[in-house]
């Protein structure tokens, strides 16, 4: 997608005031102490991210993940300028977190979600990125010519919006009977599946990601204060 952000994000030192010192006490210079306390902060939410990606990778590789797994209840939010995609289907589905999830607020640990399913696809300039609490994480891949491949991707979104189109598209069978996408829908939820599906200017708000093969050119990964 586009071109990575810097690391820092834009005003970080500002977010944070110090605790009072007595009047005695020489003075801190000018911002010390508030940039390491936000730093301190994001890498305690920056590690077990990270941590669980490559996790979540590594399994996704070796096609170990279904469509479903417990959720951490963090959107992130994904972005491509173009989506082409052979195989589609699309149905509704409850993900849920662990239980007592500190994330669950007063969902009871689940969220409602659009599962979109799809063989094979293609994204160009993609971007994705999950809020860490004022900082971002930040992944863009496909934007140096190459674009980002996937096999047997799902998502589970609750918004989804761009320009798309169809081809032989069939609307309202039952989930459980679709099998384009390469995933078996719930019994008697509604459904949609077509042969091809192109979706420019995507955004998704995801809670969930899997793919078979995820092949990411000119991956870049940072730190910063803007999403995609």
């Amino acid at each position: 997608m586009a071109t990575s952000e810097d690391a820092t994000p834009e005003g970080a030192t500002d977010a944070e005031q110090p605790p009072a010192t007595d009047a005695s006490a020489p003075a801190p210079a000018a911002g010390a102490g508030r940039g390491r306390v936000r730093l301190r902060r994001a890498a305690l939410l920056a590690v077990p991210a990270l941590a669980a990606g490559a996790v979540l990778m590594t399994l996704t590789a070796q096609g170990v993940l279904a469509a479903q797994f417990a959720i951490s209840g963090m959107p992130f939010s994904v972005t491509a300028d173009n989506l082409d995609g052979k195989g589609f289907e699309q149905f509704g589905a409850l993900d849920h977190m662990i239980e007592n999830s500190p994330n669950s607020g007063d969902t009871g640990g689940q969220v409602l979600v659009a599962v979109s399913a799809i063989k094979s696809a293609t994204l160009t300039r993609l971007c994705q990125s999950v809020d860490l609490g004022g900082i971002n994480l930040k992944i863009t891949a496909g934007d140096a010519g190459t674009p980002a491949t996937a096999a047997d991707l799902t998502t589970d979104s609750d918004l989804l919006s761009g320009d798309a189109a169809f081809t032989n598209i069939e609307i309202g069978g039952d989930a459980s009977t679709y099998t384009k996408g390469g995933v078996t829908g719930p019994p008697g939820v509604f459904g949609q599946q077509a042969d091809t599906v192109t979706i420019r200017n995507l955004r998704q708000h995801n809670y969930a990601t899997t793919a078979g093969v995820f092949k990411l050119p000119n991956l870049h990964l940072s730190f910063s204060g803007e999403g995609c």
